[in-house]
């Protein structure tokens, strides 16, 4: 969830005030931690994924399920094992933005052997089966993009109400006691995104139009006809996705992750698709990722466009939540084909300490913003190293690619993070995500691929990529060639489906056999290995193909088909409880719906220890078999 400093919230009023302190200091921190670690090298691969889960309980003789709020409970008990063992403990937890939800992560980075992705899903196996051992029988760590029935009245257990003229939120539907309440990050957000906007964030989604759709689903001004309406940061927050980190040798190499990963966004979040619904309601999009931008959209009337600017700097097209907005290797520059808007003066402050123009930029784009979040105890920073100015700001910028400098005094290298990916219901899932995206960017390494094109076409994919079966139905701007020898400097681009992006077509290889290829041209896989490796690399073909659903279709055909549903897109509390009843069975292994999974049997289990020392073995066994006989 981003900065977690520790301290005493001020209020926005007061956060204000000290706008350009944050962003003048915070720019002198990068500038000092970037000349610091710049000609580091040789930093390995690592990386790690981040799962969010949501605390569902079911009660099935009155037929509802509801979000139980025990999040602040067992996130105390997880990380005092965590602290016991801060070495070698399997698993790390963190709060997550409502007191239904808790975020798991391995318990240290996976690193560039084959064998670690034979530990992927049984990690996160063994995240899900520590928080379960800590709720009743009739609850469940569930991995939901979203609860369908977030903001309808009782949705949560204990029962709680909002209080829409009190409070962070003001919200008509999301009570503030829903909101994680350990840090007061949380909160601090909230109420200073209403209160910097000048107004509750205004979410309207367009409805799923059945026969018997109501045209209304709010009496709030902010409401649209035929939108589901939303009104406060928790409807965004309050869902959940599937993240990677990855670590790379140097900057330079992470930069260039950086831009060879952005353009894969869209195809990911279409082909990972999850989120059908909202506030009880059938939407008309599959994806979360436009509904948490608005949810933080924190910009004012004159930064919207709407007033003429006077007590604001600029006029800013999208909410801080969003798309990459420029490319950051230098090769990669003529493909930044919309302006970008940034601070002109920290722009020349960042050149003028010898911050090359791309990542200048970048920076200065990041700086528009203002600090969301401040507390008494870090208006001034505690020593040379510390960062927490320029994280305050990088860390409220949400967008589809993360790139993340290394902490002070710190053995973690220069990374970027990939965050578009919907979370999935099981653990297999999960782990053939995770893994295909890490495998991907081995081969982009390893191969030199080529996958950027102009960033105005991204911004188009990200929009296509969230309609309702867009992994079928849309095609996205792709690149012709990704390879040098195709024509590394010829940017044709293409319309493609997600499935001849993902399995290749006459006009493009795909980046399944892409991944394949890479397997089998590496000595250090091992047979189990592979074949798990191979049955992700299946899930993924078929989601791309339609021979399986997205979790978002599926889960919308389980409302669709419900006997009760009336046709009119709402969905009913013994709706709910139905399909959330199935998305636990198969969470859980009791059920294998055909249009949803493959008959998996991976071999994934082990920690990262034994896992290493199998790769050492295999590779020692290989040297033995390749020395030729001394007799």
């Amino acid at each position: 969830m981003g900065l977690l400093s520790e301290g005493s919230p001020l209020s926005w009023q007061e956060t204000r005030k000290y706008a350009e302190h944050v962003r003048k200091l915070g720019i002198e921190q990068f500038i000092k931690l970037y000349h610091k670690l710049k000609n580091r090298r040789g930093d390995e691969l690592k990386w790690g994924d981040e799962v969010e889960y949501m605390l569902v309980q079911f009660d099935d003789q009155a037929k509802r399920a509801r979000v139980v709020l025990k999040a602040e409970e067992i996130l105390d008990i997880l990380q005092e094992k965590e602290r016991n063992f801060p070495n070698d403990h399997p698993t790390t937890w963190r709060p997550e933005y409502a007191c239904y939800m808790i975020e798991g992560t391995p318990g240290k980075p996976y690193g560039h052997l084959m064998a670690h992705f034979n530990v992927v899903e049984a990690n996160m196996e063994l995240r899900r089966n520590e928080v379960k051992k800590l709720l009743k029988d009739n609850e469940y760590p569930l991995s939901l993009a979203v609860f369908p029935r977030v903001g309808c009245p009782d949705f949560t257990f204990p029962k709680l109400e909002p209080t829409p003229n009190s409070g962070a939120s003001h919200s008509l539907y999301f009570p503030d006691e829903a909101i994680f309440g350990m840090h007061p990050r949380f909160k601090t957000l909230t109420r200073n995104v209403r209160e910097r906007r000048g107004e509750k964030p205004h979410i309207n989604v367009p409805i799923y139009k059945d026969k018997n759709t109501p045209e209304q689903t709010s009496d709030d001004p902010g409401a649209k006809p035929g939108h589901i309406y939303m009104d406060c940061m928790g409807f965004g927050m309050g869902c959940s996705c599937l993240q990677m980190t990855f670590q790379a040798c140097c900057v330079d190499e992470a930069r260039l992750l950086y831009d060879e990963l952005s353009p894969l966004c869209p195809i990911i979040l279409a082909l990972s698709a999850a989120t059908p619904y909202f506030r009880g309601y059938l939407a008309d999009v599959d994806c979360r990722w436009d509904i948490i931008s608005a949810s933080v959209d924190d910009r004012t009337r004159e930064e919207r466009g709407l007033d003429p600017l006077k007590e604001d700097r600029f006029v800013i097209q999208k909410s801080r939540y969003g798309t990459a907005d420029s490319y950051l290797h230098d090769k990669h520059a003529k493909y930044n084909d919309v302006e970008l808007l940034y601070d002109k003066k920290i722009y020349d402050k960042l050149r003028e300490n010898d911050i090359d123009d791309l990542l200048a930029q970048h920076i200065a784009h990041l700086f528009i913003r203002d600090t969301l979040s401040l507390f008494s105890e870090k208006i001034d920073p505690s020593g040379d190293d510390d960062t927490d100015h320029f994280e305050n700001i990088q860390s409220t910028n949400w967008q589809s690619m993360r790139f993340k400098p290394p902490p002070p005094q710190s053995s973690i290298g220069w990374r970027v993070e990939f965050r578009p990916t919907e979370v999935q219901l099981t653990d297999f899932e999960n782990a053939a995500f995770a893994t295909f995206i890490v495998m991907l960017t081995r081969a982009i390494m390893s191969y030199k691929l080529h996958f950027v094109l102009p960033i105005s076409k991204l911004h188009e994919n990200m929009q296509k990529a969230q309609k309702r079966d867009a992994v079928l139905n849309e095609k996205f701007w792709f690149r012709r060639y990704v390879t040098e020898c195709e024509g590394y400097n010829c940017c044709e681009t293409v319309q493609l489906s997600v499935n001849e992006i993902i399995n290749g077509c006459s006009n493009f290889p795909g980046l399944v056999p892409l991944v394949k290829h890479y397997i089998t041209s590496i000595d250090d896989c091992d047979v189990d290995t592979q074949c798990t490796v191979l049955q992700y690399l299946k899930l993924i073909e078929r989601r791309a193909s339609g021979e399986l659903w997205t979790a978002a279709k599926w889960l919308r055909h389980l409302v669709t088909s419900h006997p009760s549903y009336q046709n009119d897109s709402i969905i009913s509390e013994e709706i709910s409880h139905h399909v959330m009843r199935q998305a636990e069975l198969v969470t859980n292994g009791k059920l294998l719906p055909e249009n949803l999974l493959i008959n998996f049997n991976t071999k994934s289990k082990g920690d990262i220890n034994a896992a290493t020392e199998k790769h050492h073995s295999l590779l020692a066994s290989k040297r033995k078999q390749a020395t030729p006989s001394q007799n």
